[in-house]
């Protein structure tokens, strides 16, 4: 796994047909991938390609970090995306000011939803919390309609805790 300079990131797929399975392995690869690097940035970048490298049907993984009263766009995996995010709005502001996982199955289906990517039809988001201090949301989008099911919503919120110990926020 790539935890130093000549070290390169080897795992292979996982099967995504059991998904306690998946979201376990995909802890562990979380893990071995951050463990003993201390910058933040480098981190958050390494977990959001993980997330787009090892899950199937999505075309958006990654960060938006909160800072000075609004969510700002951070490490991701997939197309250019917004820059900012107001807390309370769309799916990122909901799930962050609301300090819960908000899984949407239909986009045009939630009012005030930001468009980032017009392919996007569905959307998962869950809130990066340290010890009730927020830190950003982990976001992730699907160009198909109800992609993310409540077991993807434990299983990402599973590994957002994980990721929250492994990062170094300060």
């Amino acid at each position: 796994m790539s935890k130093g300079e000549n070290e390169v990131y080897r795992a292979k797929k996982m099967d995504p047909s059991d998904k306690k399975l998946f979201y376990r392995g995909l802890g562990h690869l979380l893990t071995q991938l951050l463990e003993g690097e201390p910058d933040a940035g480098a981190n958050l970048a390494n977990a959001a390609a993980l997330l787009g490298h090892q899950m199937e049907g999505i075309n958006w993984a990654g960060f938006y970090l909160f800072r000075e009263d609004m969510l700002v766009l951070g490490p991701f995996w997939g197309k250019p995306a917004c820059s900012r995010i107001a807390l309370g709005k769309g799916v990122c502001g909901t799930a962050a000011a609301e300090r819960r996982t908000v899984l949407v199955p239909d986009v045009e289906a939630f009012p005030g939803h930001i468009a980032c990517d017009g392919a996007s039809a569905s959307e998962l988001v869950v809130p990066l919390l340290e010890d009730g201090v927020l830190r950003g949301v982990l976001d992730l989008d699907s160009p198909e309609k109800g992609r993310f099911d409540e077991e993807d919503a434990r299983g990402l919120e599973e590994f957002a805790a994980r990721l929250i110990r492994l990062v170094r926020w300060s």
